[in-house]
C-alpha cells in the first residue's frame, strides 16, 4: 500500500489542514503518533493575538479530533484581553495564565490530560509557519517551542516588531 494510501488514523488531524485556509478556520497540526513522547502535541498558527477571536476555532477544531476541551493555559502578557472563560459550542472552557511563553498555549482535555501546542506568531510567513508546524509536530522532536521559532523564522521587520 502506498503511503499516500494510508488512511489518517481517527482523532488525528491530516498533515493538508494547514494548507487550505477559510476564514474562521483554525490553522493547527498535531502529533500524528500516539506515544505523545515529543516535546510538543502539535502547532497552532492564529491570525491575530485576540484570544476571544481565536480561540473558538481551534477548540471547536481539538473538540473535534481529541474530545472536550476544559481548559487553556497560555501566557496572557502575550496576548490582548484575556477572558477567564469561554463558552464555544455551549462548553464552558477556562482560560488559565501561565508563564509559558508566547509560543506555547497548554490545551487540557478531561481532567489531567495536558498538550502542549507550539504557537506560530501572527504575521509569520506560510513557508515558515509550515516549516516550524513540521518540526513540532515530528515524533522525535525534543526542541522547545522558543528554539524551533528561533530556527525556522526569519527576522520580524520592523513594522511588525511595532505592531506586535
Amino acid at each position: 500500500m502506498a503511503e499516500s494510501d494510508t488512511p489518517t488514523p481517527r482523532k488525528l488531524l491530516p498533515d493538508e489542514i494547514h494548507r487550505a485556509v477559510r476564514p474562521g478556520t483554525a490553522l493547527l497540526r498535531l502529533e500524528t503518533t500516539h506515544s505523545r513522547e515529543g516535546v510538543l502535541d502539535g502547532a497552532w498558527w492564529p491570525r491575530s493575538r485576540d484570544v476571544a477571536t481565536e480561540l473558538p476555532a481551534l477548540i471547536q477544531a481539538l473538540t473535534g479530533h481529541l474530545g472536550p476541551i476544559t481548559r487553556v493555559g497560555l501566557d496572557t502578557d502575550a496576548w490582548g484581553e484575556v477572558p477567564t472563560r469561554l463558552v464555544i459550542d455551549d462548553q464552558v472552557v477556562r482560560l488559565d495564565s501561565y508563564p509559558v511563553g508566547d509560543d506555547t498555549v497548554l490545551i487540557t482535555r478531561g481532567d489531567n490530560d495536558h498538550f502542549a501546542l507550539l504557537v506560530v506568531p501572527p504575521h509569520t510567513t506560510a513557508d515558515a509557519a509550515r516549516a516550524a508546524m513540521a518540526r513540532a509536530v515530528d515524533a522525535g522532536n525534543v526542541t522547545q517551542a522558543a528554539e524551533i521559532l528561533v530556527a525556522t523564522l526569519p527576522e520580524p521587520t520592523a513594522d511588525h516588531r511595532e505592531s506586535g
